[in-house]
């Protein structure tokens, strides 16, 4: 198996780290035009690299392909690499370009196209799903999701990154990390009500603070707060109802629920090991990156249905749309 991985920031590199902890059979070639992404790459994983995509798959028999890049390019990417017969994983688009096109594509080709979403990997997302099915009532659940813009890439100013444009801006990408994981644990959404506006000095376009009142078809019903303005980086999760109590601090030893005879909260934990890296918050956990890069390539060996796909996805972006307009 060979792959390439087109985009070496810290997502691709991320991927190039995993994929290689997944197998150290499968050989790697890295495209990205930036000189010191690629020297850093080549360096920290023994990967060649180019900054020429389409040489690189003329003259290699690549199977698949990792794109890392921003969400604008992704449409023309994921096609170019549909065309040359690759299965494809492609990070968060956040815009429905091409979508249509390049489903078709794949299924003409018989290629895997596969999308990340990352927190339906995770642990504790599994596991409150698990606790929420075995409820008959209803719950109610209130959800903060936030951090100050800046300090997402510390390292490079956020006007530099996609997050800066509208179009793909910073709370449209954390309403599309948290909404596919909200609707397949509490249901479809059945309405909305929304409360935004611009509230920080931050050279952005676009609103940086969401109010969402979410009614699910379920009955279930949610308060979801997103914003980019939050100094403290945040991700804080209460599901209550008259028999079920549960707090999330999105780390991986935050879950917690009531035991409702000893009034107490007891930690629910889920993991042998955790993979964290220094340079990350305590909510990124690498463990789920890793299941769903396993989950790929057992979709592509397999020919199994991946839990999330470009359909599913953009009911998300219709969604998000809905919420932005």
């Amino acid at each position: 198996m060979n792959a390439i991985v087109i985009g070496l920031g810290s997502m691709g590199r991320r991927r190039i780290r995993l994929i290689k902890q997944y197998s150290s059979n499968i050989k790697i070639v890295g495209i990205d035009l930036n000189d010191n992404r690629r020297k850093i790459s080549e360096e920290q994983f023994g990967i060649e690299t180019d900054t020429d995509l389409k040489k690189v798959l003329d003259v290699n028999d690549i199977n698949c392909a990792f794109i890392c890049t921003s969400p604008l390019s992704h449409s023309h990417l994921i096609n170019l690499c549909l065309e040359y017969n690759l299965h494809v994983f492609t990070e968060l688009n956040l815009i429905s370009d091409g979508y249509d096109e390049n489903v078709d594509l794949a299924k003409k080709k018989k290629r895997a196209l596969f999308l990340s979403s990352t927190f339906l990997y995770r642990a504790e997302i599994i596991k409150i799903n698990e606790l929420i099915r075995q409820q008959s009532d209803i719950v109610n659940y209130s959800y903060h999701v936030g951090q100050y813009l800046p300090d997402w890439h510390p390292w490079e100013n956020y006007k530099d990154f996609f997050v800066g444009e509208k179009r793909t801006n910073g709370c449209r990408e954390l309403f599309a990390i948290e909404l596919p994981w909200l609707i397949e644990v509490f249901g479809n959404i059945k309405d909305i009500v929304v409360r935004k506006s611009k509230i920080s000095s931050l050279n952005i376009d676009y609103d940086d603070n969401y109010l969402v009142i979410l009614e699910h078809e379920s009955g279930h019903k949610g308060m979801l707060a997103v914003d980019i303005l939050s100094r403290k980086a945040v991700r804080n999760l209460e599901v209550f109802g008259e028999n079920l109590y549960l707090s999330w601090d999105g780390s991986a030893e935050g879950l917690k629920m009531m035991d409702i005879a000893k009034r107490k909260e007891e930690n629910i934990l889920l993991y042998e090991k955790v993979d964290q890296l220094d340079q990350y918050s305590k909510f990124v956990v690498e463990n789920a990156y890793y299941d769903e890069i396993v989950s790929f390539f057992e979709v592509i060996s397999n020919n199994i249905e991946p839990i999330y796909d470009f359909e599913k996805d953009k009911i998300i972006l219709d969604l998000i749309d809905r919420i932005e307009a």
